[in-house]
Order: structure tokens, then C-alpha cells, then sequence
């Protein structure tokens, strides 16, 4: 098994390999998850994986069954200064609490294991699914990105939202974090 990153109640965060390739290119392009994300092809990917220093694609996976359930890709890994953004935040089965157990996860590791200062996504303004779990997981919005990106001849908005490490550690103490 590939190195695992962090692990909570029931799932475990992973370092993705070559087997897990098909797995996030059938999870970005599902009908339920294309509309939202802007798709990296198999070579990107692969890239990633073989490189491996800046970016990260992390499996979720159930730790009773070793099931695939999500996916992350992660950017900014040397950053000096020590922000990290989350590219990709796709679970395969929704409506079970794996977003939030697997964003507690992933911010554990950021900012407990990896040091990091901030952690920051985007979200297309109109994923109110998305935007509900960054923003019960503690993130801030912090901006607009207006008409950025071009979809099927539309442009779209970007929801820009981030956490700091202090703000992290707040909801630690609060009993909000695992």
C-alpha cells in the first residue's frame, strides 16, 4: 500500500499511485462531478505522480473495506510560504459525512504534519453543495474571482475560500476538528 497520510473514524487519506489513475479520471468525469471542476488529463495526472514534490494527488479510501470514496489534488506543497491549495475535492459517495471527516483529514495533515500556514480552494459560485461543507469545515470565503473561467460559452465565478493555521487550531480547541 502507498504511504498513508492521515487516518480518522472511518477513512484514511493516501498518496495516489498508477493504480489509481482510471479511478480519478472516471471520478472527474461523472456527470454528478464534471459541471463543477475543470478535469486534468491522464497526463497531468501521471505527472503529478511521477514528480511528486510541488503537487500531490490523495486518495480516500474506507479503512473497514479499502474502498476508493474521494480524491484531492493538492498544489503547493514546497510553497515558501507554507500555503497549500486543495485543487480538487471530489467524493465518489456523497451524503455519508466523508467530506467532512476526509477535509478534517486533509487539514490535519496540512497543518499538524506538514506545517503549513494557510490552506485555500476555489469553488464555482454556484456548487452550493461544495460550498456548504468548505464553509462548515471552517473556511473563510475571501473573494470573487468574477467570469474567470469559460465553460460551454459561459463564464462562470470562482468562490475563493481559505484557512489559517490559527484558525485551524481555534476550531481544535473548540472540539470542532478530529
Amino acid at each position: 500500500m502507498t504511504a498513508v497520510l492521515r487516518e480518522g473514524p472511518r477513512l484514511r487519506l493516501r498518496k495516489a499511485d498508477f493504480d489509481d489513475l482510471d479511478f480519478i479520471m472516471d471520478l472527474q468525469h461523472d456527470a454528478e462531478n464534471s459541471p463543477y471542476i475543470v478535469a486534468f488529463d491522464r497526463d497531468f495526472h501521471t505527472k503529478v505522480m511521477e514528480i511528486g514534490k510541488a503537487s500531490m494527488d490523495v486518495i480516500v479510501e474506507e479503512k473497514a473495506t479499502g474502498d476508493r470514496v474521494g480524491y484531492f489534488l493538492v498544489n503547493g506543497l514546497t510553497n515558501e510560504a507554507h500555503e497549500m491549495e486543495w485543487t480538487h475535492v471530489i467524493m465518489a459517495k456523497k451524503g455519508m459525512g466523508y467530506g467532512h471527516e476526509a477535509m478534517k483529514l486533509l487539514k490535519a495533515w496540512a497543518f499538524e504534519d506538514k506545517k503549513f500556514h494557510r490552506v485555500w480552494l476555489d469553488c464555482k459560485d454556484y456548487n452550493a453543495r461544495a460550498l456548504h461543507l468548505y464553509e462548515s469545515e471552517g473556511m473563510v470565503r475571501e473573494g470573487l474571482i468574477r467570469e474567470t473561467l469559460l465553460t460551454n460559452g459561459v463564464y462562470e465565478n470562482l468562490v475563493v475560500l481559505g484557512i489559517l493555521d490559527r484558525e485551524y487550531e481555534q476550531r481544535k480547541r473548540e472540539g470542532k476538528e478530529l
